[in-house]
């Protein structure tokens, strides 16, 4: 039988989770009294419910509950701090690969630059990955609203920080009526720079978001890729090329993308031999783990365990890895399986 705790000593990979998404209260409460910021409760119980967002009507709002968290992602050692912790956090639920995105210019409002915030961060995972064993790495995002110069800026300085382990670049934020091609030259900038693209994409916004996402940012995988049923044609195409989708079950329950998690569409992709993988989005506001999402989708859409192992075992696929180091890493995570 398929226990919850069984499924939290799986190995498993994060692909999609945000650094100022994933903050402990506890954490947001001490670093809130170093920068001076009033949160809305000094109690971590109380705030960790506080901002877990179940209240908010769409993506727009669900965004807001991070302006508690940016304001204290101002320092080089609170970055570090943050990164750390959440490689700690990763193993203890067993995850033996992360990677963590975030936008390093929300970290330029103190002074600090763009390369000392992505230096701080690396320190932070590079520490966990010594103390805790899980390998991680860097995706830097740009924002849908930042003007498009301003993402090129951000291509060319991730570019830069390859070897502060930055392998991927991005584009978040709110996407309603904010296509990702826009922001296409700065995904042209990290593709010569030899970065691999995931794109958000199909959460807000409908399949064409999908669309401009590969044809017009190189999208290497896809983040949410929700709404991709809506282009029957698309699907096929995703299927086909071996595109990764990054779901994200309960963040699409919170931003009512999904009515529930029984009608979300990964039973359908998955069945379509679609490549997917479940990822979190955030650990704070989302309030859940990897062990809870791949949970929830034996609860609710009756995944059994061999489709969550062919799940994780995608994630671990998808990789933004050196293809000898993801090779040996999935040899060990599938004998790892098999024994468990």
């Amino acid at each position: 039988m398929l226990t919850r705790e069984l499924i939290s000593r799986l190995p498993k990979a994060e692909l999609h989770v945000h650094l100022d998404g994933s903050l402990r209260p506890a954490t947001m409460i001490e670093l809130a009294r170093d920068a001076r910021f009033e949160l809305p409760t000094t109690d971590p119980e109380v705030l960790r419910r506080y901002m877990r967002v179940d209240d908010a009507p769409d993506l727009e709002q669900f965004l807001m509950r991070f302006e508690y968290t940016i304001p204290l992602l101002q320092t080089e050692e609170a970055i570090e701090r943050v990164a750390y912790e959440m490689v700690e956090d990763a193993a203890r639920d067993n995850l033996r690969y992360l990677e963590v995105r975030y936008c390093p210019k929300l970290s330029t409002r103190g002074g600090l630059t763009m390369d000392q915030a992505v230096a701080a961060e690396w320190r932070g995972l590079q520490r966990g990955q010594r103390d805790f064993g899980v390998r991680t790495g860097i995706i830097n995002c740009s924002l849908r609203h930042y003007d498009p110069a301003v993402s090129v800026r951000i291509a060319e300085h991730s570019v830069r920080m390859k070897d502060h382990g930055v392998v991927a670049f991005d584009l978040a934020g709110g996407e309603a009526g904010r296509m990702p091609g826009v922001h296409g030259e700065a995904f042209d900038v990290a593709l010569r720079g030899r970065l691999a693209i995931t794109c958000h994409a199909g959460e807000a916004a409908g399949a064409a978001s999908v669309s401009e996402a590969i044809v017009r940012c190189h999208a290497m995988r896809l983040g949410h890729g929700t709404r991709l049923h809506e282009d029957p044609e698309l699907e096929a195409f995703v299927r086909d090329r071996r595109i990764p989708i990054e779901i994200n079950l309960t963040s699409n329950l919170q931003t009512h993308v999904v009515t529930r998690a029984g009608s979300h569409p990964v039973r359908r992709y998955f069945d379509a031999g679609l490549a997917v993988t479940l990822c979190t989005d955030s650990w704070l506001m989302c309030g859940v783990s990897l062990t809870d999402e791949y949970w929830l989708a034996h609860r609710e859409l009756g995944f059994d365990r061999a489709a969550i192992d062919r799940m994780i075992l995608a994630g671990f696929e998808a990789a933004f890895l050196p293809w000898p180091e993801k090779r040996a890493m999935l040899e060990s995570v599938s004998a790892e399986l098999a024994a468990l």
